[in-house]
């Protein structure tokens, strides 16, 4: 049994966390599958979309604890180890955000500190009724820091900031209302509400969501000139892709295009 199982249809990817008994925690053996599996998708054009979900009662529990307490052993307390498996996290989290596909958390149970982490990673997330949410190691004296960084970017800072220091949790619809999830939908949907975005993104012109997500993040980053500025000439370059004049031929003789990707 694959710790991470990848099934491929209709240029979606979907990559299921299967270690349901320790509630899909990022172990080390979860985020080398996961950095592995990002590199591979990184020249994969046969996928436009890429969804994450978890097996069993939670998408994702966050770091596995039993192993980080096993790294304190090392003589000097557990320093590189630490430091080892949060470079490991944090090159999995950006990864998913570098990859030229959209990523989608599909959500369910419970997703807690990295967990809440990776669906804050994620392009974009679906919810189950249910679903609740939390970067709770404050409540065993650990601070999320790390995960902070993905949650501050999604969600109001003070928001943010009263999750990380009282470590309560919110429910879906709370995280819906604050931008931590796009839809929250009955747990019986969940695939299929999934499913009907990954496969309208895919139904897009791929090399333009890849050139979208990279300035999407990149702009992100800038001031308000530089910005425009900077996706002016994406534009620009997007314009001049043969299946980009196709597409908008297409559009005013109201007839589906003719892409070659």
């Amino acid at each position: 049994m694959k710790i991470l199982e990848r099934h491929d249809e209709n240029a979606v990817c979907h990559l299921h966390m299967n270690a349901p008994e320790r509630l899909n925690a990022l172990s080390e053996e979860m985020l080398e599958a996961l950095q592995t599996q990002i590199e591979s998708l990184q020249t994969d054009p046969s996928v436009r979309v890429v969804v994450i979900s978890g097996a069993g009662k939670a998408f994702c529990a966050g770091h596995d604890l039993k192993q980080m307490t096993a790294g304190r052993q090392a003589e000097d307390g557990g320093k590189a180890y630490f430091k080892d498996l949060f470079d490991r996290c944090t090159s999995v989290m950006t990864g998913l955000q570098r990859l030229p596909q959209p990523v989608i958390a599909q959500v369910h149970g419970i997703a807690t500190a990295a967990g809440c982490q990776l669906v804050a990673s994620c392009d974009m997330a679906v919810a189950a009724e249910g679903t609740r949410f939390g970067v709770n190691g404050v409540n065993i004296g650990l601070f999320c820091s790390t995960p902070m960084v993905a949650l501050s970017r999604n969600i109001p800072r003070k928001q943010a900031f009263e999750m990380l220091v009282t470590g309560q949790f919110i429910d879906a619809h709370r995280a819906e209302a604050l931008g931590l999830v796009n839809k929250v939908v009955p747990a019986g949907d969940l695939a299929d509400a999934t499913q009907e975005i990954a496969h309208l993104v895919a139904s897009k012109l791929g090399a333009a969501v890849k050139i979208g997500k990279q300035a999407f993040y990149e702009q992100a980053q800038m001031g308000l000139d530089d910005a425009y500025a900077h996706t002016g000439q994406v534009m620009v370059e997007n314009m001049l892709y043969r299946d980009t004049e196709e597409g908008i031929a297409a559009f005013l003789e109201k007839r589906p295009p003719d892409w070659s990707q």
